[in-house]
């Protein structure tokens, strides 16, 4: 291990970041000192897990704490735990890079709302950075807690592009970062702000935030926030303020959370848990492997973060903690998955979430919304994923549809049965590559004609999704591009009289498209769906849609031949005057390349674009030549 002194570069994208710190957010320049208490709190959570199995870490010194120090006159502040502390490498490694791609997302989220941006800080795992909006100079001095006094480390950087760091001597274990505070961040130094600050951001911190009593003639300390853990005091004594300052300590998010729920169980089982629906989607979401899960505390002692088997997958998005009274000190991961009492308070909690849900659909339908369109993708999920609350996440799922001009997803289950017309028995939808393609399927017409609500749905996991369910409150669900359409009561016996005739009258036609498609599709028949398009594309009830098969094909799946019936508006001009055309070529010609119109429409793509274009061409062709 080298002692010397280094001198050092940031990464690429840490220079960056300082310089926004520098120039970009000093009008909120108070959250410095939120994230480096936070930091501080999970330095010493960490050291307090550790201690579990290895009391001797802790030694003389068993009570954590974290202190302030200022000094006015010298223009410093002082921010120091006796917490896990850090080695030399951790430094380095800690302190000179951040994960590329949380930097990458952090930079996308900038709005150029100082507000906004201020809030980002923290989320991203980017908060120390924060102390250079109120220093220009930043030193800090850690040790670790299981290595000797001379392995601790000492790091500086003023911002410019470098650091340094060096091993020194330091007794106590620990971090402390010193600022050496700008001119115009003197204010900083300053006791009765510095207490002010502290009550508004970290008065729900575990541990005692500790500063010099007022009298300048004493060295003693006193508390200033409470120190007491949130969830263990009563629901009344709790203010929406401070479950707020809670929720952004735990999430490192600088935004409001959108609903919460603070609850203990007694009996058989007892736990406490708070749980918080985030306003915003956090950059990982779609990581499946990325860290997730409730903070889980045992009788007030920290044991890890991100436990996630207190929570299904769907609700990766909710914050929040579970301290149980019944789980051993020394609990695992392994340990967890084995364990049938946290199965247990994994359905609880999942419930417990899910009314939380319920609740803020009912009471305040416009966060709803917000909540939808950040996490809406990731909750349908569950509708697979935890089949015994169906019946709970159906009510919660919302939907763009063709009663609204817009593709803004707001319509639940029950608006859509509410709405439903005169002898109609069926909730249709239809699944599609996007909303805008989904409004757009030829496979609406009929439905559109008759003032039928559809809903629609754009998502890649919508049609794995709607296969897991089958009906609402009594009311079957009906994909709208697969097999019959189920009208029942929406068509009268004349209609239906009619399209009997049109199918014996065309049988003919019909033939002669089968001829000329061949296995591309499986039937050709008349359609009932249609009113404006020549054709479309039905698959079967049963059958896996183009777009999934390519995406399981894609993940090394070996799928069985599929072929789709074709249906023909018998009605449209085009397909009239092909009934006319008796060469077999010009035919032919002809119904590929409406069979390859019907593939763009239902799946956005053709199987051989260049064979497609080629007797577009062609027909094209014909009409300019003059005759």
């Amino acid at each position: 291990m080298s002692t010397e002194r280094e001198q050092l570069s940031f990464q690429a994208e840490v220079r960056e970041l300082l310089q926004l710190m520098i120039h970009s957010l000093y009008s909120h320049r108070e959250i410095f000192l939120r994230e480096l208490i936070s930091n501080a709190s999970d330095a010493n959570d960490k050291l307090r897990f550790l201690a579990l199995s290895e009391p001797a870490l802790l030694g003389a010194e068993s009570e954590l704490a974290i202190w302030i120090d200022a000094d006015p006159n010298a223009g410093t502040l002082t921010v120091r735990d006796n917490g896990i502390g850090m080695s030399r490498e951790e430094a380095i490694s800690h302190l000179g890079t951040i994960a590329k791609s949380g930097t990458a997302e952090f930079f996308k989220r900038l709005t150029g709302d100082q507000q906004k941006d201020a809030a980002l800080i923290g989320q991203f795992g980017v908060g120390f950075y924060s102390a250079f909006i109120v220093a220009d100079r930043v030193e800090l001095y850690s040790r670790r807690a299981d290595v000797a006094a001379e392995a601790g480390v000492r790091w500086e950087s003023s911002a410019d592009g470098q650091f340094t760091v060096e091993t020194v001597t330091r007794e106590q274990r620990g971090t402390s970062v010193v600022l050496h505070l700008k001119p115009e961040a003197k204010e900083f130094a300053e006791g009765y702000r510095l207490r002010t600050l502290v009550r508004r951001y970290s008065d729900h911190i575990a541990f005692p935030v500790r500063m010099h009593k007022d009298a300048t003639a004493t060295l003693e300390y006193e508390d200033v926030n409470q120190a007491q853990a949130l969830w263990t005091r009563p629901r009344s004594d709790i203010s929406d303020a401070e479950y707020r300052d809670f929720y952004r300590h735990i999430a490192h998010d600088g935004a409001d959370p959108l609903a919460w729920s603070h609850n203990r169980v007694e009996g058989k089982r007892e736990y406490t848990s708070l749980l918080f629906v985030p306003s915003r989607a956090p950059f990982d979401l779609w990581q499946r492997e990325a860290a997730r899960g409730l903070k889980l505390y045992v009788r007030r002692v920290f044991i890890m973060d991100d436990a996630e088997q207190f929570l299904p997958l769907y609700l990766r998005f909710i914050k929040g903690i579970v301290d149980s009274n019944d789980l051993p000190l020394n609990v695992s991961r392994e340990l967890l998955q084995q364990d049938h009492e946290v199965e247990a308070m994994r359905a609880a909690l999942a419930r417990r979430a899910l009314e939380l849900l319920a609740r803020l659909a009912k009471d305040e339908p416009d966060k709803y919304a917000q909540f939808w369109r950040e996490f809406g993708r990731a909750f349908k999920e569950g509708l697979s994923e935890d089949p015994g609350n169906r019946e709970r996440l159906l009510p919660l799922l919302r939907f763009a549809s063709t009663a609204a001009a817009d593709n803004e997803e707001s319509v639940s289950l029950a608006d859509y049965v509410a709405r439903m017309r005169p002898g109609q028995d069926r909730i249709y939808f239809v699944v599609a590559e996007s909303l805008e393609a989904a409004r757009e399927s030829p496979h609406l017409e009929l439905l559109r004609q008759k003032e039928v609500e559809v809903l629609l749905m754009g998502d890649r996991v919508d049609e794995w999704v709607m296969g897991r369910v089958s009906e609402f409150e009594g009311k079957r669900f009906k994909d709208v591009a697969r097999g019959e359409l189920e009208l029942g009561g929406l068509v009268e016996a004349a209609e239906r009289a009619r399209i009997d005739e049109d199918r014996r009258e065309h049988k003919a036609l019909l033939k002669r498209f089968k001829d000329a498609l061949g296995e591309r599709v499986l039937e050709v028949r008349v359609s009932e769906r249609l009113r404006d398009s020549p054709a479309c594309l039905v698959r079967g009830e049963a059958e896996l849609s183009a777009a999934m098969r390519r995406v399981l094909a894609a993940n090394g799946q070996t799928l069985p031949a599929s072929a789709p019936v074709l249906e023909l508006n018998v009605a449209n001009p085009l397909v009239r005057y092909m009934d006319s055309v008796k060469e077999a070529e010009p035919f032919s010609e002809l119904a590929l390349v409406l069979y390859d119109q019907a593939s763009l429409a239902e799946e956005g793509q053709v199987s051989n674009g260049a064979e497609f274009a080629r007797r577009l061409n062609k027909l094209l062709v014909r009409l300019v030549e003059p005759r």
